[in-house]
């Protein structure tokens, strides 16, 4: 078994920054780069006969190799552009909306975009909740949808879930779980859960970058739901360029249009290192890591906003200091990347490849910069931001 941080060779951006932003970005495999060459070798060479030689079938192929991250069934995932459109295929499910089943539930610290999809229907009552517990309580069966986040993002919350999905469950709710900020770096199992949907995307844990959303359907839901949020690729016959809808089996039915190739390309080098680590190592050196940040934040008199029960903490450390967003504008000018989110303060996410000693120089440097002030050359440039 290889050491971990001899990953560290594949990622090129390490050899000349602290890459401590993996939780919005992650650090791009080296070998992505060859994938996309490869997509532009078929392109080139192959041209239209590319598509019946792979490039068809990358959103099920693809999505199979998520499914295996996150266990999922063969044929229960596919890939999509992103969470918002993968969350609005699954709504599209339930149109029209049956008004004494119009709710959707979901926490306040969900993520804007989907909580924007929700808000903008006309027809769907949206109710939102403090927190998991609060949740539980609030779906009743007037809940159609309740649309979760497995992990919060400003903090790095784990939220409890299961309490939620049974509670959906014997009301007759679907559960929508993002797992965004969870996959690839928690371990998790959707098929043991028993939870109706999950969605996610690659630019996160994953290492696949953007244009690589997922949509996960319960097989047994997928054989009996239609989608009218859909494409000619949902077809059971596609290449028939028939005049109506026939809807292909299983998760197919749940794609749209002409798939996103060249990202699916470069997503897969990321997926493999993730599949050859394994997410539950990668879980147990994260829970070291993020408590070892945590301890250095607590030795420098930094307040942490982020869980401190290990159950509930996912990878990300948010530090809180004073004028954050100017600190976090020093910290880019030294090469230390990672970022910050309003009312929370600066996220730390370090990966499977980061070190010890780079989460020692981060929170050293973030010292630094409070106690010599060197962060107050960026007052104006971040108001004016």
């Amino acid at each position: 078994m290889r050491d971990l941080l001899e990953y560290r060779s594949a990622f090129p951006i390490l050899e000349h920054t602290t890459y401590l932003i993996n939780h919005s970005l992650a650090a791009m495999p080296g070998k992505a780069e060859e994938r996309l060459a490869e997509y532009a070798r078929m392109w080139k060479e192959r041209g239209i006969r590319a598509w019946g030689e792979g490039w068809w079938t990358m959103p099920m192929t693809v999505g199979d190799q998520i499914g295996r991250i996150i266990g999922a069934a063969p044929g229960s995932t596919v890939m999509h552009q992103n969470v918002a459109i993968a969350e609005a295929i699954v709504l599209s499910c339930f149109f029209p909306i049956d008004p004494a089943r119009n709710r959707v539930v979901y926490e306040r610290a969900n993520f804007p975009s989907v909580r924007y999809l929700y808000q903008a229907q006309p027809d769907i009552e949206v109710v939102v909740c403090q927190d998991d517990a609060a949740i539980v309580d609030a779906i009743d069966e007037r809940t159609l949808l309740v649309p979760i986040s497995h992990v919060l993002f400003k903090t790095g919350e784990i939220q409890d879930v299961e309490p939620i999905i049974r509670r959906a469950h014997e009301v007759g709710a679907h559960v929508i779980l993002d797992s965004y900020q969870s996959a690839g770096i928690i371990p998790f199992d959707v098929t043991a859960l028993n939870v109706d949907f999950a969605v996610g995307g690659s630019v996160k844990w994953l290492c696949g970058g953007p244009g690589n959303g997922w949509l996960y359907v319960r097989p047994d839901l997928a054989e009996r739901l239609e989608p009218t949020f859909t494409g000619w690729q949902a077809h059971e016959r596609p290449f028939g360029f028939e005049e109506e809808m026939d809807y292909a089996p299983g998760a197919a039915r749940f794609l749209t249009g002409t798939p996103n190739v060249p990202a699916l390309y470069a997503a897969t080098a990321g997926y493999d290192l993730i599949e050859e680590v394994g997410v539950d190592r990668i879980r147990e050196n994260s829970l070291r890591q993020t408590q070892l940040l945590i301890d250095l934040a607590d030795a420098s008199g930094f307040e942490v906003r982020s869980p401190r029960e290990p159950s509930r903490r996912g990878g990300t450390v948010t530090v809180h200091v004073p004028e954050f967003p100017a600190v976090h504008k020093e910290l880019a000018e030294r090469q230390i990347l990672c970022d910050f989110r309003p009312d929370a303060g600066i996220r730390l996410g370090p990966h499977f490849f980061s070190s010890d000693d780079e989460l020692r120089f981060t929170i050293e440097q973030i010292g630094d910069i409070v106690a010599s002030g060197a962060y107050e050359r960026h007052l104006g440039a971040v108001a004016r931001h």
